[in-house]
């Protein structure tokens, strides 16, 4: 059976409380909860003087009335458009030359693919034969694009990166209000998300030789992941591990390790002696000889060529 408390123990009771509060009699929040307004933001130092205001309209009246401006444009349009016919015309005149789908003098299966098939897995120790083919018979190939990588990172690095002092303060400013510093929905997301793509990305990498993946698409992720960390904590908190000048010795060690380690296996094969990257058993991790490697480096160029696209075009530097 129940029995009936003592009016004091009951008036502690939480249903007590919770029935004045219900009652209108009492506010639990009234004398316990300080409320603080908001800080005010730090409007940022002024950027541009209105003298920069008044020269760049001064510029574009310039430009507007320039008639030898005027003329360059209109030819270089007019090159630029001769030049991507004529290159359109190369390229379907070659195609021509291709033989018909579906035809049936078509070589299905010559001896080129048929020795990566059966020979593919003896000679790369690697289960995915794509990658295979890909790092270890066409490797020459894949050097090229890595190294267009290379260089388009650095052509846009000559063009938009910011050696001026002056003027990169001037764009740290601008970028002031684009970092998320009081976005805590995507700071805390980013926390845990963050970690999960830079292990995924590594994992791709890793098992590029025994699994669909490799260094293409694992430097993609994790790319990905350092933009997702840049745009969530800022700029100044990627730099603590990465940046311009670790950038810069990362980039180039990977691909002159590629180079090296390419020109080595060339070399060796070409005169018929063995090289010191051993197979190992097909379906380890540490297997594939020259492929694990090069994922590697090639998983490294990616990466930093995506992230360095974006640090560049945000705020002129990395």
């Amino acid at each position: 059976m129940s029995r009936k408390r003592p009016q004091e123990e009951y008036n502690s009771s939480l249903a007590y409380r919770f029935r004045r509060w219900m009652n209108g009699e009492k506010d639990p929040f009234v004398g316990t909860l300080e409320m603080k307004p908001p800080a005010p933001l730090e409007d940022p130092e002024q950027i541009y003087e209105p003298s920069d205001y008044e020269e760049i309209k001064k510029k574009s009246r310039e430009y507007s009335c320039n008639e030898r401006l005027k003329t360059y444009s209109k030819v270089y349009i007019a090159v630029s458009i001769l030049i991507c016919l004529l290159l359109i015309m190369i390229l379907v005149y070659a195609v021509s030359y291709l033989p018909s789908v579906g035809g049936e003098s078509n070589p299905t299966n010559n001896e080129v693919p048929e020795r990566y098939i059966t020979e593919g897995l003896q000679e790369t120790g690697a289960v995915n034969i794509v990658t295979g083919v890909i790092l270890n018979y066409r490797s020459f190939d894949t050097f090229g694009e890595v190294t267009v990588l290379f260089i388009a990172t650095c052509c846009v690095m000559i063009l938009i990166m910011v050696e001026n002092e002056e003027k990169r303060k001037k764009l740290k400013l601008d970028d002031y209000g684009l970092e998320p510093l009081y976005d805590t929905v995507l700071r805390k997301v980013a926390k845990i998300v963050c970690p999960v793509i830079f292990l995924f990305g590594i994992y791709i990498i890793l098992n590029g030789h025994l699994s669909p993946g490799g260094g293409f698409s694992g430097g993609a992720v994790i790319g990905a992941g350092l933009i997702l960390y840049a745009a969530s904590f800022g700029f100044k908190s990627t730099q603590r591990f990465f940046n311009e000048k670790i950038y810069v010795i990362v980039k180039v060690t990977a691909l002159l390790m590629y180079g090296l380690i390419a020109l080595y296996f060339f070399l060796t094969g070409a005169n018929g002696l063995e090289h010191i990257f051993p197979l190992g058993v097909p379906g380890d991790i540490l297997s594939g000889g020259i492929i694990l490697p090069i994922n590697i480096c090639v998983g490294t160029e990616v990466a930093c060529t995506i992230y360095a696209f974006y640090a560049l075009f945000r705020r002129g530097g990395l």
